[in-house]
């Protein structure tokens, strides 16, 4: 590739932020109150504590689209970055989304780690998964993702590059900025949600093709088998999703000193294109339930249309025709 195609390939970059990252986020934010809806609409799913993972994680994903993705979309469309503007907005929006993201990943690890826990053919293992249990994980997963996200407002800034006089919402501590990039980018938000969740969804599957030589109410065994399907699924394309942006940046990580404009504007695009995929993990849950699980469609149906539209239904008023009855003499 020449010099004088990068801008092309930059233009590119920018329409693809544009009008693939608005879908996405669109799509996304739709997706995430439909999941709330459905879920919070059936008693079954509400007294399920992997399914109160899920209706966490689809408020938390609504965040992570507002943060991350609207913020691209901003910067690449409308040429306007915020982060560049205040300071304080670059502290709180890397603050908001390291901790948006991080609960979201692991809402996914403990809705696995739920199924394996109550598909398990061990009482005291069963025991574990509670709507109480759930509660309590996820205050203490809630607290605990805060507090990690204080270093950010203490160290995240408008640093001026030296060399190109460029300013970026970056660390201004090398130490933590590599903990940034090593620890949080690639180890909390890539690595191990993939390990916890495909070893615990593989484990919950191979309890689901048990299920049948137990006694186990049908009703249960239904919605055991549904969450699996749909967790499993949501692994797997967790997976597809966040992998190419991990690898990219564990790529781009090492010390390198490349001055070539051509391969700089080429790991941009590359850059660009793994980072919208990542936000597909934030945007597809809904759709991936749908697409997997048939009676999950069965029940989207039924509270959109058997229990909301109903509600919002005016009662029709009838009116009585009946002409009153005179009981003056003639």
């Amino acid at each position: 590739m020449t010099t004088e195609n990068i801008p092309t390939l930059v233009s590119i970059s920018q329409y693809i932020t544009l009008y693939v990252g608005s879908a996405i986020f669109i799509a996304g934010v739709i997706g995430s109150f439909l999941n709330s809806i459905i879920f919070l609409g059936l008693r079954t799913f509400r007294e399920n504590s992997c399914v109160f993972y899920l209706i966490f994680m689809s408020f938390v994903n609504i965040g992570n689209l507002m943060a991350g993705l609207l913020s691209r979309i901003m910067i690449s469309g409308f040429k306007l970055d915020w982060t560049l503007i205040s300071p304080v907005y670059c502290k709180l929006r890397w603050y908001g989304l390291q901790f948006g993201v991080l609960t979201s990943f692991t809402c996914t690890c403990l809705a696995a780690i739920d199924q394996y826990m109550c598909t398990n053919a061990r009482l005291e293992w069963r025991q574990w998964s509670t709507t109480n249990v759930a509660h309590r994980l996820i205050l203490i997963m809630t607290i605990t993702w805060l507090l990690h996200g204080v270093p950010y407002l203490i160290y995240f800034n408008l640093v001026q590059a030296p060399i190109t006089g460029g300013i970026s919402c970056t660390s201004d501590n090398l130490a933590f900025q590599q903990y940034h990039t090593y620890g949080y980018l690639i180890i909390l938000a890539g690595v191990i949600p993939l390990i916890i969740t495909c070893i615990f969804g593989l484990l919950a599957r191979n309890n689901v093709h048990q299920l049948a030589h137990r006694t186990v109410p049908l009703v249960q065994r239904s919605l055991d088998k549904q969450l699996t399907n749909m967790v499993l699924h949501q692994i797997l394309f967790n997976f597809i999703f966040t992998f190419p942006y991990t690898f990219h940046t564990i790529l781009t990580s090492f010390p390198y000193d490349i001055k070539d404009p051509d391969i700089l504007a080429k790991l941009d695009f590359v850059n660009v294109i793994t980072i919208l995929f990542y936000y597909l993990s934030f945007a597809g849950p809904f759709y991936i339930y749908t697409c997997t699980s048939e009676r999950f469609r069965q029940q989207i149906i039924y509270v959109l249309l058997n229990v909301h539209l109903k509600r919002w239904q005016r009662p029709i008023i009838q009116i009585n025709q009946v002409a009153p009855t005179s009981h003056e003499n003639p």
